[in-house]
């Protein structure tokens, strides 16, 4: 009995042991004619396995590769395909992907500011300059505020503007503050916002009212039922009263 840790490794496991021992068989065959003609059995084979392959354009291609592959570039057959020679092509691993080069310890900037601040930093001395810091500065706390969703100081921002920037911009000793977070949204989309919530809650309101109206009819409706329900129990209790023979049955 020959066990499986005892066997050599499959180099296509996909197809089994008994290609594999096909392949090997086909190697050691002498004659070039009959060689030939068994590969092309082995091909067949192998086409067998994977029907759903076959309308697959240069699927024949795939597989006279896959035989060469198996035989360890070692087989001398007629393939109708270019046959592959170079071993290192087949198991070469991939090409290393460079990690991408990004804001890692203040992502919540995004790219956009490093951009900013590249460009910001190239202008000449001046308001038109000084008016490009405080404007990235305000788009910070933006940022800050939108992910952080808290308070910021603006010595804080401050301080990694000087950060991102290499030490190239310094608004920490800078007597002018940044934009309040209440002022960072125009006036026009917020008065929109206020008015589109006060209308919803006018109609949650009217919903309600008529809701309650719609449950006090209900109960109204339904108070008639009970009380001929119980004016039907009152007479039948009275007509059982009068009559003593159905009482004693």
């Amino acid at each position: 009995m020959e066990y499986n840790t005892l066997r050599t490794n499959l180099i296509i496991p996909e197809y089994g042991r008994h290609i594999q021992e096909m392949v090997n068989h086909c190697k050691t065959i002498e004659d070039e004619k009959e060689r030939n003609e068994f590969a092309q059995i082995i091909i067949e084979v192998m086409g067998e396995l994977n029907p759903h392959l076959r309308d697959i354009p240069d699927f024949q291609h795939k597989l006279w590769d896959q035989l060469f592959i198996m035989a360890q570039f070692d087989i001398d057959v007629h393939s109708p395909y270019p046959i592959p020679t170079k071993r290192d092509t087949i198991n070469s691993k991939p090409n290393p992907i460079p990690y991408p080069k990004s804001i890692s310890k203040y992502r919540y900037y995004g790219h956009n500011i490093r951009k900013m601040i590249d460009v910001a930093v190239t202008w000449e001395e001046g308001e038109k300059r000084e008016g490009l810091y405080f404007a990235i500065a305000n788009h910070m706390k933006k940022c800050y505020l939108l992910w952080n969703k808290d308070t910021v100081d603006d010595l804080v921002i401050f301080n990694h503007l000087y950060e991102l920037s290499d030490s190239q911009i310094d608004l920490r000793n800078a007597t002018d503050a940044l934009v309040s977070p209440e002022r960072m949204v125009p006036a026009q989309y917020s008065n929109t916002t206020t008015n589109q919530n006060r209308s919803q809650n006018q109609n949650q309101g009217q919903n309600r009212q008529q809701n309650n109206q719609n449950r006090n009819q209900n109960q109204q409706q339904n108070r008639p039922y009970s009380q001929n329900r119980s004016t039907n129990q009152n007479n039948n209790n009275t007509n059982r009263n009068q009559n003593p023979r159905n009482n004693n049955g």
